[in-house]
Order: structure tokens, then sequence, then C-alpha cells
């Protein structure tokens, strides 16, 4: 990843202020704007969204202008960061306009919903001397951090079970519930594989199966995904992501078994089990995730800090998921190191 350091801009005190716009105005994007106004190196300038009524709440509570579209923000020359929080399907379109308009862009994954428009972003972002960071805040969460640094505690991997599944009444689908704006589930829910991805390395082979409860057109009530995947190492590994109003109990489980003993993560609990012995792991607070990303962020641009992950790392999870996708298209086993 080209490491970026922003050209100063001082504000009335002195000290480097980046000027910054963000499309979306959902939890994402709250959670970057509260962060943004309590830095004084960030000025947010201006939000783009969805609805303009909603837009021009967004932005009256956090003294910023209202734009109609996304379009009118990447354009404007007095931003340096653009902050893409939308729906999936439109990250690419927009990150690739605010990175031809000389913008640093962050978007939170995926970067897009194809490998190859992801790569030849990576490229223009590098071309242009530009930071593109794609959030992976599920890297700095309490839980992977546990779950990495227990590993050796267990040995050599040989399995792996994450099951996250997330039961929900709908009175209308949202844009979550829909296979265009949503995209493949384990495209659109990528930290699932890129926990397993960044943890165990390169994946040999994946095979998957989709399911889906249609509502009308491209709108579903719920979703279940399956994959397993078999990594380079030799561990095998299940993947179970469903959500909607088909489940009626909530999972959010992640097992290994090596060698030398099982890690499990339930929920925000986790414990190295040998034998009769079950010893816990701290499991620290999900909290202010999005807040440290952000701050990182700006450290990175304005002070030259490393970045806690590049965008290939978040491209391999997300060919990954397109092996994923193929899988589930064709019924067949993908080989995923062609």
């Amino acid at each position: 990843m080209v490491e970026i350091v922003l050209p100063p801009v001082n504000n009335m005190h002195g000290t480097v202020t980046l000027r910054v716009g963000i499309v979306g105005t959902g939890y994402a994007a709250k959670m970057r704007a509260q962060t943004l106004l309590a830095d004084e190196r960030s000025d947010l300038v201006a939000v783009a969204g969805h609805s303009l009524e909603k837009t021009q709440e967004f932005a009256l509570n956090y003294g910023a202008e209202a734009l109609s579209n996304w379009q009118d923000l990447v354009d404007r020359s007095d931003l340096d960061l653009a902050i893409v929080c939308t729906v999936n399907r439109d990250h690419g379109v927009i990150t690739r306009a605010a990175l031809n308009s000389g913008k640093h862009v962050v978007v939170e994954y995926p970067l897009c919903l194809d490998a190859t428009e992801a790569e030849e972003l990576i490229a223009l972002a590098a071309a242009g001397g530009k930071l593109l960071h794609v959030e992976h805040i599920e890297l700095l969460g309490g839980l992977h951090q546990a779950f990495k640094q227990s590993l050796l505690a267990i040995g050599n991997p040989f399995y792996l079970r994450y099951a996250t599944i997330a039961p929900k009444q709908l009175a209308l689908p949202g844009w979550k519930y829909n296979r265009k704006l949503f995209g493949f589930p384990l495209t659109a829910a990528l930290s699932r594989l890129h926990r397993l991805t960044d943890a165990l390395g390169t994946v040999a082979t994946v095979s998957c199966q989709v399911r889906y409860w249609p509502v009308k057109d491209d709108d579903y009530s719920a979703c279940l995904c399956t994959a397993q995947l078999r990594f380079a190492n030799g561990a095998i590994a299940d993947l179970l992501y469903g959500k909607g109003e088909t489940f009626w109990q909530a999972e959010r489980k992640l097992e290994a078994h090596g060698d030398r003993g099982t890690l499990i993560f339930d929920r925000d609990r986790g414990f190295l089990v040998r034998g009769e012995e079950s010893t816990p792991i701290e499991v620290a607070s999900r909290r202010g995730l999005f807040a440290r990303d952000t701050s990182m962020v700006l450290d990175h641009l304005i002070a030259g800090t490393r970045l806690y992950l590049s965008p290939e790392a978040s491209l391999y999870s997300l060919k990954i998921a397109n092996a994923a996708q193929q899988s589930a298209a064709t019924g067949q086993i993908v080989n995923c190191e062609l």
C-alpha cells in the first residue's frame, strides 16, 4: 500500500485540518461524523444521502452542508477526503469518482462487489498517490484480537466453525435485504471471510450454497449462506451466515480446533478448552471501533502512521467471496489457487 501524507492545511489553531465529505446517513456515517466533529484535525464539510430530508437532518446535527446526491459531493474542490458509507452496490462507482477527482477515500467493506473492479480501484489510488482505505473494524475488535493471540495455544488448527445468525422480523425489507443493493451474502458480510483469511492465510478451495426467501423482485425476507473453505495449510473452515424472518435463535460463535486444544468464542465470551479444563479468555469491548478507525485514518494522512491493513488484504477476501458466489451458482468446488 502506498504511504500517503497529506500536505498540511492549517486551521485557526495552527494544526492540520482535513476537509471531509460523507456519503451516507446511516449508523456508520453517524459514528464517523461524531469522531470527525470531536477531532480538531478534521472538518466535516458536506454530507450526501439517499433522502434529502434525512440528509438535511443529519447535516444539521453535525454542522455540515446537505447535498442532494453523491456526485455533487465528490466533485467538490474543497474536500480532501471522502468517506463512503452507503449501499454496497454503489461503493465502487463512488470510490472511483472520488479518486478521479483527487480525493483520498475511506470506504466501508466491501470495496465493491467484484474483485476485478476492486483491483482497478486499488491501482487507480496508487497511480494518483491517494489513500484508499477499506474499513475492517472487526480486525480491531476484542474478539478478533483474542482469537489471533490464542491460536498458538491450540497448536495446529485443523477445523474451524464460524456461525452468525441474526433473526429479524421485517415490516418492509430494507437495502440489506435486496440482492442487488446488498450483494452476495459473503461479499456483503465480508468481515466473516476476512476474519478467517487474516488468521489462517491462503485459501485453496471453496464450496458454497445460498438460499433466499424472496418477497418481490430482488427483495427477500431471509437468506442463508454456507461455505466450506480448505486452506493451503490444511485447515478446514465451515462458515454459516443467516439473517431475517426465517430464523428464531440468534447465534454468534467461533470455534477453532487444534491438536493441542480448542478455542470457543460465544458472543463476547472466550474459552480455551483442553480436556476437562476450560480457561476463560478476556475479550475486549467492541465499542468505539468506528471512532478508532477514523482516528487512525487521520493519523495516517497527517502524520504518516501505518494503518492496520492494506486494501490488498481486503481484496484477497473479496476474491474468496467471489469464488464462493461462483460455487453457489455452479454447484462446483472452486479452486482458489489458480
